[in-house]
């Protein structure tokens, strides 16, 4: 009895055949259920050829479609040439600022050239540029609402009249400058982003006197308006000879022949229109 129950306790029935249904890798199945799609080598062969196409055919999309946009949009907006107006810098700014407001002592008003190319606004103050016409309309447009709301008639539709009438009548000026060029057939350099830096510079003036009868009353506004715009008369007038006059016109010689005199009213219509323009869009501000 004692024999028979050691015998039966230390061995155990061994099974008559070996499964082999599962292959060699069944041993290892706890271990090859943790590797996940590591364990399918052909899945990865297949699926990075396949990402890589996508990615390279969706970056040819995106540069194509770029290009695409770049030379259709600079079609209508020169990008390029825009990027020139606004190569500016602190330096600059302030003398440009200094310039017009405080033009009779500058001296020497031609355009600096490098390589028959103008250069930069940021090296030379007679350039023209647009970040001080961008920048002087949105200060225009705040410092309005803010003479507004200082006299309790501020109201949002005020403030966009205010922004597209002075937007409205820069076109018109614009428009009616182009008009007149071509109608006296002025063979000239000024360009349409040139006219529009040009005429943009009287927000500058405008802020001023804006600002002037607001610390001031009408009293400072008159006065400081009325220095401006003298100032961007005088501005205008020795910028746009250079451009518009005949060499020998800018040079101080007299100015003979009826071409010559019709380049020279324009030059002077299109500074006295400054003027005019500073007082129409301010005078109703200030109280």
């Amino acid at each position: 009895m004692r024999m028979r129950t050691t015998s039966t306790d230390s061995t155990e029935p061994s099974p008559l055949f070996e499964d082999t249904s599962a292959g060699p890798g069944a041993a290892g199945y706890g271990r090859g259920q943790d590797k996940g799609p590591a364990g399918y080598p052909a899945q990865t062969l297949l699926s990075d050829p396949m990402s890589n196409l996508a990615m390279a055919y969706g970056s040819s999309l995106a540069s194509q479609g770029k290009e695409m946009v770049d030379k259709n949009l600079d079609r209508f907006i020169p990008i390029s040439k825009l990027k020139y107006y606004f190569a500016v810098d602190t330096i600059y700014v302030g003398k440009k600022l200094g310039l017009l407001v405080f033009p009779y002592m500058h001296e020497n008003w031609e355009v600096s050239y490098q390589q028959d190319t103008p250069v930069a606004p940021r090296f030379d103050i007679n350039a023209p540029d647009l970040y001080i016409p961008v920048m002087g309309f949105i200060t225009y447009v705040l410092v309005a609402g803010l003479a507004l709301g200082t006299q309790n008639r501020f109201t949002p539709e005020s403030l966009g009249m205010q922004a597209s009438s002075a937007l409205v009548w820069l076109i018109i000026e614009v428009l009616a400058t182009l008009l007149s060029l071509y109608l006296i057939t002025v063979n000239t350099d000024l360009t349409t982003i040139d006219l529009v830096a040009f005429s943009g510079y009287k927000y500058v003036g405008m802020i001023v006197g804006v600002v002037a009868g607001l610390l001031f009353g009408r009293t400072g506004y008159y006065l400081s308006l009325l220095w401006c715009c003298v100032s961007i008369f005088v501005f205008m007038i020795r910028t746009l000879r250079l451009k518009i006059l005949s060499e020998a016109a800018a040079e101080g010689v007299l100015v003979r022949g009826a071409k010559n005199q019709l380049r020279m009213y324009l030059t002077m219509s299109i500074a006295a229109a400054q003027p005019i323009f500073m007082y129409w869009l301010t005078f109703h501000l200030v109280r």
